[in-house]
């Protein structure tokens, strides 16, 4: 478990800093840890709990709700 304190580095505003940042990212000195726009640690703690989240949900729902979530998502999908 991560604590509050371990954050992920922000790009600086200076412009001086922001071009030394990048030169060290594409040289590989630095790590970009905003590579695609994504930190990988969020997007592994996304992934644990959104693969249980549906499948939790559905058993919890009777066969109607499911039906009528289904058909609202069908409508606002196909625009019907």
């Amino acid at each position: 478990m991560e604590s509050m304190t371990d954050t992920k580095k922000k790009r600086p505003r200076d412009p001086s800093q922001l071009a030394k940042m990048i030169v060290d990212i594409a040289t590989g000195e630095a790590d970009d840890a905003l590579k695609n726009g994504k930190d990988p640690k969020a997007v592994a703690r996304g992934k644990k709990g959104g693969s249980k989240g549906g499948k939790a949900r559905a058993q919890k729902l009777s066969a109607k709700e499911r039906s009528a979530a289904a058909s609202r998502a069908a409508r606002a999908r196909w625009g019907h």
